[in-house]
């Protein structure tokens, strides 16, 4: 068996498409959806992801404000840029980019955000609707997961679905997605006692444990759903997952490539998040 490569770039196309259509439908009513982007510092990561964001608001014809802020700034100044924003009536949707240097209280920063302009879905009052499966912003990367089984057609319902990383930004809004689904979740970490025997039992596998090639082909149920969140430099430099792509897709059912799967995704969710935002506070929500 050869699994089936999940192409996350052309369903992040087709996604973004669909909901262009709702950006100009706001568009003919005078209201242009509009995204800020706080990066802090000048983490070489960071710049390509706020790049990538930009790009995308520039492709659904959004208005987009790109903030750089010295790696010095004092918290301060940052919460005074955020409430800046969130008074802005041009922003729809507000995101600092993670990580913040060490002296900043990324908590604090969050939750400065107005929860109806948080489109990273970060703040507690979004994430505890996510809990009851209320939440306006799901977290983009957990979302674009979601979209992703579904434009590919893989059952969700009944099914077993295991997560490897417990990080508020995937792993646990992940579980909860996946949950109001009506899969059976287990969550595990790197630590977990015997891995594989969990891993091995996943219909669909979601691997967010931030380690190189960790999931190995010996760790999957074959024709399992397998997920690659991870974003990894191996020693030659190279970009990889936290799967071990060359040995899972010879037992998996569907894989989602590094660079190319779930990448893409997250910063369309990011975008379609904007649009929503943007609807709900104009009252134009659908």
């Amino acid at each position: 068996m050869t699994a089936q490569i999940i192409d996350g770039k052309a369903i992040a196309q087709e996604v973004r498409a669909e909901w262009k259509v709702r950006a100009d439908a706001l568009k003919a009513r005078g209201i242009t959806p509009g995204m800020a982007v706080i990066i802090v510092g000048e983490d070489a990561a960071s710049k390509v992801y706020v790049a990538n964001k930009v790009k995308a608001c520039a492709e659904l014809g959004l208005h987009s404000e790109h903030i750089v802020m010295p790696s010095d700034t004092p918290e301060a100044a940052l919460l005074a840029k955020i409430s800046a924003l969130n008074n802005d009536p041009k922003i729809h949707g507000i995101l600092v980019q993670l990580p913040l240097p060490k002296h900043l209280n990324a908590h604090k920063v969050i939750e400065a955000i107005n929860p109806d302009k948080d489109v990273d879905g970060f703040h507690q009052k979004n994430v505890g609707a996510l809990v009851t499966g209320e939440t306006p912003f799901p977290s983009c990367t957990p979302f674009g997961v979601m979209v992703l089984l579904e434009k590919t057609g893989i059952a969700i319902e009944g099914k077993h679905a295991v997560i490897v990383g417990r990080s508020n930004i995937v792993g646990k809004p992940m579980a909860l997605l996946l949950l109001h689904k009506n899969a059976t979740v287990t969550i595990c970490t790197s630590k977990t006692i015997d891995l594989a025997k969990h891993t091995r039992d996943a219909d669909i596998l979601v691997a967010a444990v931030g380690k190189a090639n960790f999931i190995t082909g010996g760790m999957v149920k074959p024709g399992a759903a397998v997920i690659d969140v991870g974003i990894n430099r191996n020693a030659e430099g190279k970009l990889v997952g936290d799967v071990d792509f060359a040995s899972v897709k010879e037992v998996a059912g569907y894989i989602t490539p590094v660079p190319g799967g779930v990448g893409p995704m997250t910063i369309t969710m990011l975008v379609a998040n904007t649009v929503k935002a943007a609807e709900r506070l104009s009252g134009f929500n659908k």
